[in-house]
This record gives C-alpha cells, sequence and structure tokens, in this order.
C-alpha cells in the first residue's frame, strides 16, 4: 500500500497581517471602553462631592426688599432669626415668608431663594387710610389691622362704627370726601352709629349731622349753603354743628371761646 502525506499550507503574510489587526483593535476597543468607564466613575464621584460640599453650603446674603414705608429691615431679621439658614437647600421659604408675613405693618411677601447662598424677601407694607376705633388702622381695601401707630407719617382721619362695617365706614369716606373737595373741605372724623346715622367732623372743626339717609343730597345741601353761613359769622364765632337730618334746610349751631348757642 502507497501512503500519501500531504503538506498543511502555510498562511500567507497577509493573512498573518490582518489577525494581528484584529488583535490590536480588540485590545484597543477594551482599553477605550475601561478608560469611558473610569472616566465616568471619577466625574461622578467629583460631581457627588461639589454637590454634598454645596449642599451644606450657608445662606450668606439676605436681600430684603420692596415697599416698605413702615417695616424696617431689623423688623424682618428679627422676625426669622430663629428660622435655620445653615444649608441653602433645605431653607423653607413658605416658612420664612410664614415669620415675615406675622409682622404687624406687613400686607404681602414673597420669599425665594437665590443660588448659591442667597435669600430673597420682597415685602409690600400695608397703606393706612384711617384709624379704626381707637385701636386699630384700616388698609386701602377696608381691612382692619392693627400696628403700631408711632410709625405713622402723617395724620390719619378717624372712623368709629359698629364691628364688620369697615369696607362701608371707608367706602362712604372716599365718595363723601370727592364730594367735599370741591369745597376744598376734608373729613378729619367719621362716625357710624349702632342705628347706622352718619356724623361728620371736617377738619375746619365743623360737625356734619348726615343721618341714616341721602347722604350724598344733604353734603351736597350743605356745600351749597356753606359760603353763606361763613358770611353771616360774627367775630370770635366758629360753625360748632350743621343739622342736615331734614327734608328740606339745616340748622347751624355756632359756638364761641366761652359756650356754645344754637341759631
Amino acid at each position: 500500500m502507497t501512503i500519501t502525506s500531504r503538506n498543511q499550507p502555510s498562511l500567507s503574510p497577509l493573512m498573518t497581517e490582518q489577525q494581528e489587526k484584529l488583535h490590536w483593535s480588540f485590545w484597543l476597543g477594551v482599553t477605550f471602553f475601561v478608560l469611558v468607564i473610569v472616566t465616568i466613575i471619577s466625574f461622578s464621584w467629583f460631581l457627588n462631592n461639589k454637590m454634598s460640599s454645596e449642599e451644606s453650603m450657608p445662606v450668606t446674603s439676605i436681600v430684603i426688599g420692596g415697599e416698605m414705608p413702615f417695616t424696617n429691615r431689623q423688623d424682618i431679621e428679627n422676625a426669622i432669626e430663629d428660622v435655620n439658614l445653615g444649608n441653602f437647600f433645605n431653607v423653607d421659604v413658605n416658612h420664612v415668608q410664614q415669620k415675615v408675613a406675622e409682622l404687624p405693618w406687613v400686607y404681602s411677601v414673597s420669599v425665594r431663594k437665590k443660588w448659591p447662598n442667597e435669600l430673597k424677601i420682597y415685602v409690600v407694607d400695608q397703606t393706612p387710610i384711617a384709624l379704626w376705633n381707637g385701636d386699630f388702622l384700616i388698609n386701602q381695601y377696608g381691612k382692619a389691622f392693627q400696628a403700631d401707630t408711632t410709625r405713622l407719617q402723617s395724620a390719619l382721619p378717624a372712623f368709629f362704627g359698629p364691628e364688620g362695617s369697615e369696607d362701608l365706614a371707608l367706602s362712604n369716606f372716599v365718595n363723601l370726601s370727592k364730594l367735599l373737595k370741591f369745597s376744598e373741605l376734608s373729613i378729619d372724623e367719621l362716625l357710624l352709629t349702632e342705628r347706622h346715622s352718619w356724623q361728620l367732623t371736617l377738619k375746619n372743626g365743623i360737625t356734619l349731622n348726615l343721618g341714616r339717609e341721602n347722604k350724598i343730597e344733604r353734603v351736597q345741601r350743605f356745600m351749597d349753603v356753606y359760603p353763606q353761613i361763613m358770611k353771616t359769622k360774627e367775630e370770635n364765632q366758629q360753625v360748632d354743628y350743621v343739622d342736615l337730618r331734614y327734608d328740606t334746610g339745616l340748622a347751624v349751631g355756632w359756638k364761641t371761646a366761652e359756650n356754645k348757642q344754637r341759631a
């Protein structure tokens, strides 16, 4: 029997070169992937440390602004002195807002945080229109509030009336003041009785008794005769009151330094 042996063909140089390229491409890919993973882990670690550091940063700047003719910065700082400002992210702006809103002269307040360490507080004070029953004030919306009247920058008219009639008193004050302004007169005191009878005291000291009805018409009647009343007064004589609680006409009370008499 004749045995024929065959030799295995040897790899060509081209195939060897291709295998080496595949080998290096594989390991380069693995190396690049490992580098990407390491970079991501390193960046995450850095970012986590940075955020942890910033989260523990305290509020170091408090910016206070707004329309505050009566509330001052010290009032606001005192109001929030118990609020923990040691961690910027943990500061509760609603809690800060509640504390500032409790100040007597504050009408509205908004609070917001500004990264990285600032707290902004914007305050709008009440607008007082008149004193109310001696102990309170009335704002421009007819709401009563209590505050330190020594901070008032000018004298206010005084309103007196039953509880719950604040808005009614204010609306009548506004309407009657507009009418009296034509005669260069203004209201110093407004009184609404339990029986809903109206009485005005003007800044010149004259009291107008208006009764319960037809207030506008009665004030207009007074304004029509006011120049004539002032012409008829004698020396050292002043008008004490004008009673307008009549369908027509009126009654004038005069006063001097010693006594009062009705005309």
